[in-house]
């Protein structure tokens, strides 16, 4: 029989997900660059869990992700209340993921039989875990950057064409030292992960 106190007493050592999110949440806004860091490694494994429930293959889940979390970059200041932020990055992914997924089978309807027997297989448990070990080791990098670059990456490393006039609003900076300021800050990372022998997906550049 459980004794009472016994459920209150695990709470205590072990906050809930929202209430540690919230709690990084603040300390983000009010100047704390790293907090941003430990919310993404909070948040991240259940939202990647939330879109890929949606049928997503890993690069449009990625995108997903990383739309989230761009997302709550821009709009952060309409969250009146931080414990509502898990909720809010949940809903967010929900709402991305049924656009997302909508428009690529909207798109894919016309080809479907030509395309049908090259589709990819699911991916194995062994791979999503390898995947998600990748995922840990690439954000423990980001990690070791200043903050200047870790602001930067967070929001324009995973962009094929980044707005780079907001960008500059949202971080303060002049638009033409965006691209060079990237670029080295990328250049920092992968010499990081090298370092640590990672053999992710390197062969594309």
């Amino acid at each position: 029989m459980t004794q009472p106190g016994a459920e209150a007493s695990v709470d205590s050592v072990e906050p809930a997900r929202w209430e540690r999110a919230a709690a990084l949440f603040v300390r983000w806004r009010e100047g704390d660059s790293r907090a941003m860091d430990e919310l993404v490694r909070l948040m991240t494994p259940p939202l990647w869990h939330v879109v890929r429930a949606y049928g997503l293959d890993h690069a449009l889940a990625q995108d997903v992700v990383q739309t989230t979390w761009l997302t709550l970059v821009r709009r952060h200041e309409t969250i009146n209340d931080p414990l509502a932020v898990s909720g809010w990055l949940t809903m967010c992914a929900r709402r991305e993921a049924w656009r997302v997924g909508k428009q690529h089978r909207r798109a894919d309807a016309t080809e479907a039989e030509s395309l049908e027997p090259h589709l990819p297989v699911h991916e194995s448990a062994e791979q999503t875990a390898a995947q998600d070990d990748e995922n840990r080791r690439l954000w423990d990098a980001v990690g070791t950057l200043n903050d200047r670059c870790q602001r930067l990456l967070r929001i324009v490393a995973f962009e094929d064409r980044p707005d780079y006039a907001r960008i500059a609003e949202d971080l303060a900076m002049p638009v033409g030292s965006i691209g060079p300021t990237r670029q080295r800050c990328l250049a920092k990372l992968r010499a990081v992960l090298e370092g640590d022998g990672w053999r992710g997906d390197s062969d594309g550049e």
